[in-house]
């Protein structure tokens, strides 16, 4: 069986989930707004919730058709093979979204789904699921519906908790950055996964903790529980199976990566995180100002996630540790490359470094740009 399959990313993104799919081997793989279109098998599908790094989730298309009225939704939904992913009397959310169509009501689009399911299944314990309770934890089994210029897409999420919810970070510091970003932040910067990696600005420790697990191999899903496990026609002996492959793949590779923040709260986070994700033994952390960086003698990579400042025109300080990270890794690092997230081109500028235009993303919310450039 083929399925319509879809990852949804972060804004920015859609290009390294891309390369990962198509990597591990998912068929007619395409970037398009909001995530990657791809085709494949559900052990494809399985395959992807366990090893893509960058994705949020990974939906499945369930039908879709044009509707101009209600009944019509209703009628033209009862006919999907619900009962692939549902059993009667199953709780589901539903999330409806519309956009130009002559249905423009998202929970009476909503309310019309739900009855569709019951029509086809006997039974439903459907109900609406607002924009603002989208990432939530619930345990219903989530539906997308989208109604744009009259054409209605349905998808069902397969993974259940969005994707960058390892179950390694419980303990974080200041402005956390999403696993899935920090990974794609690292694809993006270049990293070879051998040589040393540097993160002066650590936090909690996603980055380095994300560089450690890509250097093993370790499939990111390997320890958690996944939306379609429940599916009526789920396969758990193709899990086992790709679950040995994952641990089979698994590297003993060993690469320097260095860890320090200023923050003794954020290196204590970092190291308990660490310890959940089974890769502090990889992970150098120390508490020390960026001045206080000892880089190895080997050239290598700094891949870092500084403080942004709220409000840029009133906080000079921030300016200040931006350009002393500058003249740190000039005198320190000479042939490195480095990869830098920040929401302001006045930062980066500050840095002193010929930087590339970036790469557009979006953390908690905020426009950033990765810069990246040569220390000279």
């Amino acid at each position: 069986m083929t399925l319509s399959l879809f990852a949804a990313t972060l804004p920015g993104l859609g290009p390294f989930a891309a390369q990962e799919l198509w990597e591990l081997g998912a068929a007619n793989v395409k970037s398009v707004p909001g995530g990657v279109e791809f085709r494949g098998t559900p052990r494809d599908l399985y395959r992807a919730n366990l090893h893509a790094r960058t994705p949020s989730r990974i939906l499945v298309r369930v039908g879709g058709f044009t509707a101009t009225a209600f009944y019509d939704l209703r009628r033209k939904a009862s006919r999907l093979e619900w009962e692939r992913y549902l059993a009667p009397g199953q709780p589901v959310a539903i999330k409806a979204t519309c956009h130009k169509s002559k249905l423009y009501h998202s929970e009476a689009v909503a309310q019309r789904v739900a009855g569709a399911i019951g029509d086809r299944l006997g039974s439903t314990m459907a109900h609406h699921k607002g924009n603002d309770e989208a990432d939530s934890l619930s345990s219903d089994l989530l539906l997308l519906v989208r109604l744009d210029h009259d054409r209605c897409t349905i998808s069902v999420d397969s993974s259940g908790e969005l994707l960058h919810r390892r179950g390694y970070r419980l303990a974080t510091a200041k402005a956390p950055l999403r696993e899935t970003l920090a990974a794609g932040v690292l694809m993006a910067s270049g990293w070879d996964k051998t040589s040393p990696l540097i993160d002066p600005f650590c936090g909690s420790g996603t980055i380095p903790i994300e560089a450690a697990l890509m250097a093993r191999n370790v499939a990111p899903g390997r320890a958690r529980r996944f939306a379609f496990m429940d599916w009526p026609g789920s396969d758990p002996v193709v899990w086992e199976s790709l679950l040995a492959e994952a641990g089979a793949g698994v590297k003993d590779a060993r690469p320097i990566i260095l860890a320090s923040d200023r923050d003794a709260g954020a290196i204590e986070s970092a190291r308990a995180n660490a310890e959940r994700a089974g890769v502090a033994h990889l992970i150098e952390f120390s508490r020390r100002a960026v001045s206080g960086i000892e880089p190895p003698p080997t050239r290598g990579w700094i891949v870092t996630n500084p403080p942004y400042g709220v409000r840029l025109s009133e906080d000079q300080d921030v300016r200040n540790l931006y350009a002393r990270f500058g003249s740190v890794i000039r005198a320190k690092c000479p042939g490195w490359r480095v990869a830098m997230l920040t929401g302001h081109l006045q930062l980066q500028r500050a840095v002193g470094l010929s930087f590339d235009e970036g790469v557009a993303l979006v953390n908690g919310g905020l426009r950033v740009r990765l810069f990246r450039a040569a220390v000279e």
